[in-house]
């Protein structure tokens, strides 16, 4: 695996809104950085696939409309990050999703002599997220993904991530980017956040 561009540090976290582009920007971000990109998505569906003890147990709540428990989540992740490919450094992106996680996530990563470098918040003016997803809905069909249900899931996504932010705030590990422009553009500012933290 090629070392992160410029010797910048690579245990990140990265937040944002839906719509503001945050799948397409980690993809981009873990390629320059030479890092995995590995979305808790991404972990769930392996797990299931797999048929691993824990995908078999987050399938049993989430096949009954369950949301899977913390534990479940915080151990698919700690066996994640304890993959290879993550050794030099990764790019979380949907965890931690509350401030439990956020302890979580220290304690995996101080169990292995290590700590994370920067929690990166994509942010966006929530009136262009909404026309951006409002767009979205309309190319792909998406008739749930109205204005109102859009709104809404950005609230709960303000409720849930603004502790988390303020708690990497307060440690000095919090970058807050413009999502806002050409995906080129967004994903230099990304780097430069980044780059600027490991100085």
């Amino acid at each position: 695996m090629s070392a992160p561009e410029n010797g910048t540090s690579a245990r990140l976290v990265l937040l944002g809104p839906p719509g503001a582009g945050k799948g397409t920007q980690a993809v981009r971000l873990a390629e320059r950085l030479g890092v995995p990109a590995i979305s808790t998505g991404d972990i769930f569906r392996a797990n299931i696939k797999g048929g691993t003890e824990l995908g078999v147990l987050a399938q049993s709540y989430s096949s009954r409309g369950a949301l899977v428990p913390d534990e479940v989540t915080n151990a698919m992740v700690r066996d994640r990050l304890a993959e290879a490919d993550a050794a030099e450094g990764f790019l979380l992106d949907g965890y931690p999703r509350n401030v439990a996680q956020v302890g979580e996530l220290e304690q995996i990563l101080a169990d292995s002599g290590l700590s994370l470098d920067l929690a990166v918040e994509i942010t966006a003016d929530p009136e262009v997220v909404t026309e951006r997803l409002l767009k979205r809905a309309e190319i792909e069909g998406r008739e749930d993904d109205t204005a109102d249900v859009i709104r809404h899931r950005l609230d709960v996504y303000a409720e849930q991530t603004a502790p988390i932010s303020a708690v990497y705030a307060e440690r000095g590990l919090l970058a807050q980017v413009d999502g806002i422009g050409e995906v080129d553009e967004v994903t230099e500012r990304l780097l430069a956040a980044i780059g600027a933290s490991a100085r």
